[in-house]
């Protein structure tokens, strides 16, 4: 009895492996990625009042139009995003992470990162990739909290916002999400 509940978890631990790591393999083009991410940014600034704010005073915003995340006890995530300045794209980035614990689903989700100070933004790139809840503060602003806050309460490095999510993803557990560095 043991070995068929371990053969089936190992089962549900390959598929879940084999579907991070095919992701990258479908990774999109610098100018479909570009349009993408411009597209998820304008309707998140559209859409939430912090997130326009933030936009019209951040030295730069890091999108990520699409992230597919996935698990069965283990999990992975993986979606590419552009880093803006000035309006232009100047860099682009991978968000991977894997996860342990009791969950199940699937769900497609963006997000962007605001970030406020050069500092912030400096530490992306300094450790070779970028641990999000290591480094400088990152405050996740969910939507109730994104209509109600003003640009004069917001003191922190970087605000992300997450968005368009779609799919069910339940269970609790530990996460590793790292932002890393892309040759585009």
């Amino acid at each position: 009895m043991r070995t068929a509940s371990f053969n089936s978890l190992l089962v549900a631990l390959a598929v879940v492996v084999s579907a991070a790591l095919s992701a990258p393999a479908s990774a999109e083009s610098k100018a479909a990625l570009n349009s993408s991410s411009k597209a998820a940014l304008g309707r998140l600034v559209a859409k939430v009042p912090a997130a326009k704010a933030l936009n019209e005073q951040a030295i730069a915003v890091l999108v990520f139009p699409s992230i597919t995340k996935a698990g069965l006890g283990v999990g992975g995530q993986f979606g590419e995003g552009v880093l803006w300045r000035g309006g232009k794209p100047v860099a682009y980035y991978s968000n991977g992470g894997v996860s342990y614990g009791l969950q199940a689903g699937a769900q497609k989700y963006g997000y962007a990162m605001f970030f406020m100070r050069e500092s912030a933004l400096n530490a992306i790139d300094k450790a070779e990739g970028f641990e999000v809840g290591v480094g400088p503060s990152v405050v996740v602003v969910d939507e109730g909290r994104g209509k109600s806050t003003t640009t004069t309460t917001m003191q922190d490095d970087i605000y992300a916002f997450i968005f368009g999510q779609k799919g069910l993803m339940a269970g609790i557990g530990i996460q590793g999400n790292k932002i890393t560095k892309l040759n585009k």
